[in-house]
């Protein structure tokens, strides 16, 4: 299951090693055709980190990441790898994000 992010348990929570970040909202019909895959991926992999946030509810990482929804960023040890903007196959997914 994916762990929610705020701007308050951001830094903390991407900090370390692989982490994959959802950036998505509940009017968003991609994000929410996209939720399964996030959803495997997060089963598939237990030694990756998988969040979301919620772009209505945080602004503020949203601005900070530029991010048109849906966006998964993969972070390692707090740096930006890769990025996917978009709905697309697990596969391609992963492989946008360097996974």
């Amino acid at each position: 299951m994916a762990l929610d992010l705020t701007k308050q348990n951001f830094d903390q929570e991407t900090r370390n090693g692989t982490v994959i970040v959802d950036f998505w909202a509940s009017w968003c019909g991609p994000c929410r055709m996209l939720a399964p895959v996030v959803e495997q991926i997060s089963q598939e992999h237990k030694d990756w980190k998988v969040c979301k946030v919620n772009v209505d509810e945080e602004p503020e990482l949203a601005q900070q990441f530029g991010v048109m929804i849906p966006t998964e960023v993969h972070l390692s040890n707090g740096t930006e790898v890769g990025r996917s903007v978009g709905l697309m196959a697990k596969e391609q997914l992963l492989a946008q994000l360097h996974l």
